[in-house]
């Protein structure tokens, strides 16, 4: 594998040649060939350079814009599969949620106590200072009302994994950072519909219960399958009964909901259940299952990223540049903001930086897929597709300064699971 990176990377160097030699002669036969292996040869092969690795996972996000871009029509059909289909999407983004879920563990959820000030701040934080910037963003960009709403959405929704890897990095407060993104991603369900009905109810319309139950079924459901596997690895026998048992019920009430019976979102916890189980004993089996998991979840983001930018090029051709700085100015504000208002409220350097990566970093997953569920990938969709990028750049770059800046506070450096540095 090393010795495959460098062969890719060699060949961006080839590709780049191309591109600038097509560029300079106006050439339009190759230059989009040359950008799309520019792209993918570099992403592989900045793992060969290890000051560059950690970049990696961003150089592929730029890949599926590359190539969304190049190639719209590529990407909108697979012969009679629809890319787009609602389904699809939502199944996708499940994947990428419960490969995330996977990385968290039920005692995440327990540092609420040594963490609550920190906690309560970085919420009131993350859904207060994110959407009402992108609201105001918004009015001072005039984006169309539904690209408007994508912007407002993204900031509405939780934080994810990627967070926790930046707190890592940058050696602050992981496990206040890891309490916050569990607390957020369990209050999401009740506060991104109510701020998409208060600041972008005027763009598009908004289901509250709708939206609810959207974010539910593709956050809630497959994380909760992901920490059903937690609960069974440190399970007592008696605990491992009764998940078995519910594991009987759930398969007895999806026939019940097959048969038009039952409703959907109760299909979906019966799911759930069954999922987690199987998950559990595959891992039993094969171990490694665990490892690639974090990979399929990347791949997953990848794919609706493509997608994403695909169905809306044209949209991007007009708006691609505001739109890039509108998120430089959306992710800079939930940095400082974060920081300083956590200053503001007696929080120590450590807990500041990790706010700060907290409010600036949303789930993109989340936002795509509830502008998926919408049928609106294409426009709704959009920040997302762009934001998101940009957020694991900034956020690497934040993440390393502070790294090689310590606080005053001495830190103890927490263990995070080397794959969930690939999220």
């Amino acid at each position: 594998m090393p010795s495959f990176r460098k062969i890719c990377l060699g060949c961006s160097g080839i590709a780049l040649l191309v591109l600038l030699a097509e560029l300079g002669l106006r050439n339009s036969g190759l230059w989009q060939p040359a950008a799309l292996a520019l792209s993918v040869c570099l992403a592989i092969g900045m793992g060969a350079v290890p000051r560059l690795a950690g970049y990696q996972y961003t150089a592929w996000i730029i890949a599926a814009v590359v190539a969304g871009m190049l190639y719209p029509a590529s990407f909108s059909h697979w012969g009679s599969i629809d890319l787009r289909n609602k389904w699809l999407v939502l199944i996708v983004v499940q994947l990428v949620m419960f490969g995330m879920g996977t990385q968290m563990r039920l005692r995440d959820f327990t540092g609420l106590g040594s963490t609550g000030k920190g906690v309560l701040i970085g919420l009131a934080c993350h859904f207060s200072v994110m959407p009402l910037t992108g609201y105001l963003l918004t009015r001072v960009f005039h984006f169309d009302p539904e690209i408007a709403a994508g912007i407002i959405l993204i900031g509405s929704c939780s934080s994810g994994l990627a967070s926790n890897v930046m707190v890592y990095i940058a050696r602050a407060n992981l496990t206040l950072s890891v309490a916050v993104t569990a607390m957020a991603t369990l209050a999401a369900p009740f506060f991104t519909p109510l701020l998409m009905k208060l600041l972008a109810g005027t763009y598009i319309h908004v289901r509250f219960g709708a939206m609810m139950l959207e974010i539910v079924k593709i956050v809630l459901v497959p994380i909760g399958a992901a920490l059903l596997h937690d609960y069974l690895n440190g399970a007592s026998p008696r605990g491992r009964r009764w998940v078995m048992a519910a594991g009987v019920a759930a398969a007895v009430w999806l026939v019940v909901v097959a048969s038009g019976i039952g409703n959907d979102v109760s299909g979906f916890f019966a799911g759930a259940i069954l999922v987690g189980i199987g998950y559990h004993y595959l891992v039993r089996r094969a171990p490694k299952v665990e490892r690639i998991m974090p990979y399929i979840s990347m791949a997953g983001i990848v794919y609706f990223t493509t997608v994403t930018t695909a169905a809306g090029r044209d949209n991007l051709l007009h708006v691609g540049l505001l739109l890039f700085l509108a998120s430089v100015i959306h992710n800079a504000a939930g940095y400082f903001f974060g920081y300083w208002l956590s200053r503001l409220f007696k929080l120590d350097k450590n807990a500041a930086r990790t706010v700060a990566f907290e409010v600036g970093l949303q789930n993109g997953g989340m936002a795509s897929g509830l502008a998926g569920s919408m049928g609106k990938l294409g426009t709704v969709g959009l920040a997302a597709a762009v934001f998101s990028p940009w957020m694991n750049i900034s956020g690497s770059i934040l993440a390393n300064y502070w790294r090689n800046r310590p606080a005053e506070e001495d830190v103890v450096e927490e263990p995070l699971p080397a794959e969930a540095s690939n999220i």
